[in-house]
């Protein structure tokens, strides 16, 4: 027996498995997002459509995997039943069965594994030789003209990043190098975009990025070379690999480093909003300041204008300077000429009463008396001379030999032997008897001759 919805009310709100299966689905995806798992490989198949699936079990639960070929492709290992691995997956529902699974996008090898001890080792190599000092990053210019983009020319990261700079900055021109991203080649080709760029300098700023992914998709940026070319590059560098979680040795050497593809466009581009925000407010700025400037000059002008006489005005009062000075100068020529007529009636007064004629008989009158002092000057000196000559006389007269000889005496000489000079003889031990000597009197010689000489008695 059927029951319709109108005999039963319950049977109009049910849902169907396929709506059921449907929402759970969705609301799984919406809410786990994409996680890591890790167990065991259980019951591993690989049919010839490429996929892979398996269980991932542990000690208590298992849970059933699916690995497409787009994903497996890149797995770096040979996984096997019985491995313990880690996967990066989306938990999922098989709407048809009702299956809960994990649609399994990365693998590797549970615990350490070899490519995080490859990981480790040159991240510990290039740290030690600096490549990672922020005092050697260059910094990101805040307006760049062009941006090389290093990526996948199919990938969604040249998609978000040339969306961001269209809505952030139109007027950005964006360079595409377009490389491998993983695979064998991908190192080459991201080495030589990134010294192409830098050789022929295409533009300001260069951003290396892929999308999210597994440490086997990331790889390429994990390679030795590619950190030696970003750290090489005269340009600055932008990486934006992986999510925000995932870390590689591109993000550690480049100047900057993005979160995702879109963080790195919104770091390389201005916001022209902001710019426009910004122009507006100088704009602003310069019109306040030219009105201020505009006002100062206008108050100048009117102070000047103010300051500024007519040149009526100015004649006038240069006419009346000019009569000030002319009256002035009339004053002044009239005391002048009154002081130049009065020293001209003193100096002829002066003149009449001091004649040639007078000043003669003056200067005759005092050359007069100035003659009869010089003569009573010169007749007392001559007088004065006589005296002192007529006592001079006297006192020679007196101490004169002559007079000595007048009162008796007489002065005794003999020649000498060549009988011409005399001399005086002043004692009696100076002559002998025979010698002939002179004795000059008052009044004249008398030659004798000596018999004998007396020597004088000792009283």
């Amino acid at each position: 027996m059927t029951l319709t919805k109108s005999e039963n009310p319950a049977l109009s709100k049910a849902m169907s498995v396929s709506d059921l299966n449907r929402q759970v689905k969705r609301m799984l995806e919406v809410s786990y997002g994409q996680i890591w798992v890790s167990g065991e490989i259980s019951g591993l198949s690989r049919p010839g459509s490429g996929h892979w699936y398996f269980s991932l079990k542990d000690t208590k639960a298992q849970i059933r995997c699916a690995m497409f070929r787009g994903f497996n492709q890149r797995v770096r290992f040979q996984p096997k039943e019985g491995d313990l691995i880690l996967v990066r997956a989306k938990v999922s529902l098989y709407e048809g069965r009702g299956d809960y699974q994990l649609i399994v996008e990365g693998m590797e090898p549970a615990g350490l594994g070899q490519l995080q001890a490859d990981f480790d080792a040159l991240k510990l190599k290039l740290s030690l030789e600096g490549l990672f000092d922020d005092a050697k990053k260059k910094s990101i210019p805040n307006t760049p003209n062009k941006v090389a983009v290093i990526t996948s020319p199919s990938g969604a990261v040249i998609h978000d990043i040339i969306s961001v700079t269209q809505r952030r900055f139109p007027a950005l021109e964006i360079i595409v190098l377009p490389v491998s991203v993983q695979g064998d080649k991908a190192v080459a080709e991201i080495t030589h975009a990134i010294e192409l760029a830098n050789k022929h300098q295409l533009a300001d700023v260069i951003i290396v990025g892929r999308g999210g992914g597994s440490l086997e998709d990331l790889w390429a940026f994990n390679e030795e070379a590619v950190a030696r070319a970003i750290f090489a590059s005269s340009l600055p560098v932008v990486s934006a690999v992986g999510h925000e979680v995932d870390f590689t040795i591109a993000d550690l050497v480049a100047d900057y480093r993005a979160p995702t593809p879109s963080a790195a466009a919104e770091k390389v581009t201005p916001d022209q909003f902001e710019l426009m925000q910004q122009l507006d407010q100088q704009q602003r700025r310069l019109h306040y300041f030219m009105a201020m400037r505009l006002q100062n000059t206008n108050d100048n002008l009117l102070n000047i204008r103010r300051r500024l006489k007519h040149p009526g005005e100015t004649l006038n009062d240069k006419k009346a300077y000019m009569a000030v000075l002319f009256s002035r100068l009339n004053l002044a020529i009239k005391s002048s000429l009154t002081l130049a007529q009065h020293r001209y009636e003193t100096d002829t007064q002066a003149f009449f009463k001091f004649t040639p004629s007078h000043e003669i008989q003056q200067k005759s009158q005092a050359v007069s008396y100035l003659y009869e002092k010089l003569l009573n000057k010169q007749n007392n000196l001559l007088e004065s001379q006589q005296y002192r000559l007529s006592i001079a006389a006297q006192t020679l007269n007196t101490a004169s030999p002559l007079a000595t000889l007048g009162r008796g005496y007489a002065i005794l000489a003999k020649k000498d032997k060549n009988g011409k000079d005399k001399k005086v003889i002043t004692s009696s031990k100076k002559i002998k008897a025979g010698d002939q000597i002179s004795a000059t009197l008052q009044d004249g010689v008398i030659h004798c001759t000596v018999e004998h000489s007396v020597p004088k008695l000792e009283l």
